[in-house]
């Protein structure tokens, strides 16, 4: 008899089809792109490019957007701190699920703690969590501030805005780096290149 958590009576069911034989069956092997930045550094958009780049390699991949996220499987979390941790930790889960599955799984959320980032890595093999940092600076995402949030933020109408009277925790050593070049910020196809390339030579995107 064994406790996971909070529940009792539970046992791990092993299964004849493993993570193995599904990546042999794709042709690709599993792995989480956890890509992290703030609101407006273009998270979603490289998300997106690297998801249509895979699929025209015909690579599996599956996109987790945290705003997508929230109208379902978070909808009942806020964003006070233990709501953003809950939430981050929810999302790792079902990264963890897709990539033993054997899809490229992009998760694309501001997750701006450091913590929660890191347990989201201890739940794979490491070299299989592949943290993008989207590191642009807070004027370029105000200026961009396509949801109109950093206007509500300035205004007190947002109260534990990230960037703005919340804090974001850069990572420390993630795998991939994205900035301004000469104070221009690369193009989507550019971004989304660097990161097809990095899952290329990693091996990820052949059995």
């Amino acid at each position: 008899m064994s406790t996971v958590g909070n529940s009792t009576n539970i046992f791990w069911q092993e299964c004849p089809v493993g993570r193995a034989e599904r990546q042999k069956l794709l042709n690709q092997k599993g792995c989480v792109l956890w890509i992290t930045g703030l609101s407006g550094s273009g998270k979603s958009t490289l998300a997106c490019t690297v998801g249509r780049e895979l699929h025209s390699k015909g690579k599996l991949s599956y996109i987790l957007d945290g705003d997508n996220l929230r109208h379902g499987l978070n909808r009942d979390l806020g964003f006070k701190a233990e709501d953003r941790t809950e939430n981050i930790r929810r999302v790792g889960e079902v990264a963890k699920l897709f990539a033993d599955a054997g899809l490229i799984c992009i998760a694309s959320l501001i997750s701006p703690y450091r913590k929660d980032r890191d347990a989201c890595r201890a739940m794979l093999p490491n070299a299989n969590f592949i943290e993008v940092f989207m590191n642009m600076p807070l004027q370029l995402c105000e200026e961009r501030d396509a949801k109109g949030l950093y206007k509500l933020a300035r205004a007190g109408k947002i109260k534990g805005f990230t960037g703005i009277d919340d804090p974001y925790e850069p990572p420390l050593n993630c795998e991939i780096e994205i900035q301004q070049k000469d104070g221009v910020c690369p193009s989507p196809n550019d971004m989304a290149g660097d990161v097809v390339t990095y899952l290329e030579e990693k091996g990820f995107l052949q059995y």
